[in-house]
């Protein structure tokens, strides 16, 4: 029984490999599909069994592959990664000498899908105080790039033919990768590369949702507020009504930038896609309730580091200094206002570590941020607001 199954899985990898079917290659060489659960399929040593039905070096790929599926019943999982990214740099050098075509590459995305998933899984595996945290992933990330690199230099093929259609799924893997070490310079060659390719709008649009994402990601990472807003908002909106789940994903990182910009979300879309965290700081942040703001950030101090946004989410605190301090404005009715005042209403909010010195240094940035005309009058110990619209206005806020 167990000869006959691995024989007829032999022999339709055999037909696929000769009729170019990349997509059923792909599939049968998926460490995520339902063959690898197939105990006919475990072997130690296929090689005799694989050369009698397939050639070089298609063969090689293959006994690599049955290898890996012996590694992972075993749960040996770096043993496993190691089978997978040799078959990997097999795999490569096929692709890379198959001229003017580009049948192949559903099965270069699978098999590099799958080996990022396997180092995901040594690294969570690892227990040893010596192993350097992130190097099975750093080592899977060159791998990608070597394919990545053939599919971006393959210039002479017709645009039917051409490799460089597949940049993007590699792109999208590797930002995966260099997300999940802490290495986001290294995306910026890449996104560079996007950026300037004519296939730049021809991608699946799934692809461009995940490229824009992870882009956003890294402006907003880099304070360029406006850039991850644009990519941010596109794979928002672009992201299928269903994916409940990557929608709400994007939220975690879209709202704290729109908040940024002036723009507040709505409850019932923050309750929808389960973020009302955000909704308290709306709160916090409209009210200029400083006490408030502080111990939001407390109560959900975990999920916004686990999120990796908390020191972005803390900078939303210049908007809650900005609303308390047109409170001062409208209270006091003056165009002059003393930093005594400002200072005063700080400490009602429990700020009272904030001398003079740092209340008008918190002012003179919302003045530079433009979130308040004016300037301050270091004689006179008083902050002169402009008589026409001192505070202008941020949408969703009066």
């Amino acid at each position: 029984m167990a000869y006959m199954v691995f024989t007829h899985y032999l022999q339709l990898m055999d037909k696929c490999w000769r009729s170019q079917d990349g997509k059923i290659i792909a599939n049968l060489i998926s460490l995520r599909n339902d063959h690898v659960t197939n105990k006919n399929l475990v072997l130690d040593r296929p090689e005799a069994m694989v050369e009698r039905f397939l050639s070089n070096p298609f063969d090689e790929i293959v006994t690599c592959h049955i290898k890996c599926i012996h590694a992972l019943h075993n749960k040996m999982y770096l043993e496993a990664y190691q089978f997978q990214s040799t078959l990997t740099q097999l795999l490569t050098k096929v692709i890379q000498n198959q001229r003017e075509e580009n049948w192949a590459l559903p099965i270069m995305y699978t098999v590099c899908l799958d080996l990022r998933l396997l180092a995901q899984k040594v690294e969570k595996e690892r227990n040893n105080v010596n192993d350097k945290p992130g190097e099975i992933l750093e080592r899977a990330a060159e791998s990608l790039l070597g394919c990545f690199r053939i599919c971006a230099a393959d210039n002479r093929s017709s645009e039917e033919d051409t490799k460089r259609i597949g940049m993007l799924t590699l792109v999208n893997q590797l930002f995966k990768v260099y997300f999940r070490i802490n290495k986001l310079h290294l995306c910026k060659p890449l996104i560079r590369a996007i950026e300037s390719s004519p296939f730049k709008e021809s991608f699946a649009l799934s692809e461009q949702i995940t490229y824009r994402y992870f882009v956003g990601r890294k402006a907003m990472f880099d304070s360029d507020y406006k850039a991850a807003d644009d990519y941010l908002t596109y794979a928002f909106e672009n992201c299928h009504r269903s994916s409940i789940k990557n929608k709400r994903l994007i939220l975690i990182y879209l709202v704290p930038v729109k908040m940024l910009l002036g723009y507040i979300p709505s409850k019932q879309v923050l309750e929808k896609y389960d973020v009302t965290q955000f909704w308290e700081l709306v709160q916090a942040v409209c009210q200029g309730n400083l006490r408030l703001f502080d111990d939001i950030m407390d109560k959900h101090e975990t999920f916004f580091i686990k999120c990796g946004i908390y020191l972005i989410v803390e900078k939303l605190k210049i908007i809650a200094y900005r609303n308390l301090f047109r409170k001062v404005y409208l209270i006091l009715n003056t165009h002059q206002i003393p930093v005594e005042a400002l200072q005063s209403a700080l400490a009602l909010l429990g700020q009272d570590d904030v001398d003079l010195d740092e209340t008008e240094c918190i002012v003179a940035n919302l003045i530079f941020e433009g979130k308040i005309k004016g300037y301050i009058s270091r004689q006179h110990r008083k902050v002169v607001v402009s008589k026409q619209n001192p505070f202008p206005s941020l949408i969703g806020l009066s």
